[in-house]
């Protein structure tokens, strides 16, 4: 036997799942216009540079998880792996990188290589927002506040907010070297990720979710006493900010993201519903991101939510569906001359704004009823050569068996009246 199923680490989403994406979606675009932001469209593949300067060479994205090809031209094209790099690819064709401010998000697919598990895989869905072009702890703070927002307008509670500091470039050598001394004395006992990331990107190790490098980890040394001033004053003024606005969240050092561009605040929303240990629904921060031919980086910050992740969430929580699309009106024909007339009725009634099915096919009364029940119809309008002589239709409500007589144009305020 053929096997149809699409290729592992992707779904197809039928029409009776689309409700949920579609809600996650509306609600995007009502919350988010809230607060000044408008929908930006991205390709969904990118030269692989803006990937590999804007996220970083030493990401495990970029070294391990991206799909990359070439075009006819022999260009190295890379499917987006994340939103922020393309986007900010697109805004430097505005005057962002003259200090002014945009606010945009975006909705649709990445393409990573990774495991396929629990809300995770290789064709996922991510919603996020960037706002581009400022700098200051109130934009943070705001950017986190929004996603909260968005959160808790899908239904979903109960989740932990996470936040650290990356400080700034110039804490990171002060930082790493104080990381690097202490985790040279335990490396022989690590992970083999781990020996590799202690010269290569040692902020990794942080991140790392062996058990045998868990609790060494947890030994590290306070690196944000290495920052700045200037760099913890600006974090204490992002918490400032949350705490006078109600949000809870729990300061994590460990929580670094994944992502070379990070600098000040990074966050991240976890939550157990649905997806077994412990997991990131949504995160984001602040980040300063250099792209092909830019000499001076994009500023920003922002933040993504997993769709995938969300809907197991809701379910797992169970926030119920949501409700069903208008039913449509099913025509059934009886004779060649009772199915054109029914062809002509079905325009009037769509551009009355009814959805219709019109049953083409020469089919018993009994089997177009059974048809009207699959197609979930309420109302099946029936005609055959006596209605035609009378100018009426037989219209029966499938919900109480009820069935009337009524003109063709009357039949549209009748349907109405009773839905």
């Amino acid at each position: 036997m053929a096997n149809y199923a699409p290729p592992p680490g992707t779904a197809d989403i039928f029409p009776e799942e689309t409700a949920w994406w579609r809600r996650l979606e509306d609600t995007a675009d009502r919350v988010f216009s809230l607060y000044g932001y408008g929908e930006l469209r991205t390709p969904i593949f990118e030269y692989t540079e803006v990937f590999k300067r804007g996220i970083g060479d030493e990401t495990e994205v970029v070294q391990k998880e991206m799909y990359t090809f070439e075009d006819r031209g022999g260009r190295s094209l890379t499917l987006r792996p994340e939103g922020t790099a393309g986007v900010m690819r697109s805004l430097l064709t505005t005057d962002v990188m003259n200090g002014n401010e945009k606010r945009v998000y975006y909705i649709g697919p990445m393409f990573r290589g990774e495991r396929p598990a629990a809300g995770r895989r290789r064709q996922f869905h991510q919603v996020g927002l960037e706002n581009v072009g400022k700098i200051s702890p109130e934009i943070d703070a705001e950017t986190i506040t929004a996603m909260m927002h968005y959160i808790r307008e899908t239904g979903i509670t109960g989740g932990r907010l996470l936040l650290n500091t990356r400080g700034v470039k110039a804490d990171r050598e002060p930082a790493e070297k104080m990381l690097r001394e202490y985790f040279r004395t335990n490396i022989d006992v690590m992970c083999d990720d781990c020996r590799a990331r202690i010269e290569r990107n040692i902020w990794r190790i942080l991140d790392c979710k062996q058990e045998a490098c868990r609790g060494i980890v947890s030994q590290a040394p306070p690196y944000v006493e290495s920052y700045s001033d200037e760099s913890r004053a600006y974090f204490r003024r992002v918490c400032q900010l949350l705490d006078q606005a109600g949000i809870e969240y729990e300061i994590d050092p460990f929580l670094v993201r994944g992502l070379d561009y990070y600098v000040h605040t990074v966050f991240e929303l976890v939550h157990t519903a649905g997806l077994g240990a412990q997991a990131t629904i949504s995160a984001g921060g602040r980040y300063e991101l250099f792209l092909p031919e830019t000499k001076k980086p994009v500023i920003g910050v922002g933040f993504a939510a997993g769709m995938e992740r969300l809907l197991l969430v809701q379910q797992a929580l169970g926030i119920p569906a949501p409700p069903p699309a208008s039913s449509p009106v099913f025509l059934a024909s009886m004779g060649d001359a009772a199915r054109d007339a029914n062809i002509r009725l079905s325009a009037e009634l769509r551009q009355g704004g009814l959805p219709v099915i019109v049953e083409f096919e020469d089919k018993s009364m009994k089997a177009q009823l059974r048809a009207a029940n699959r197609a979930g119809s309420r109302f099946v309008v029936i005609r055959g050569d006596e209605e035609l002589a009378k100018n009426q239709v037989l219209c029966k409500d499938m919900s109480d068996g009820s069935q009337q007589e009524v003109s063709p144009d009357a039949l549209l305020e009748t349907i109405k009246n009773k839905s």
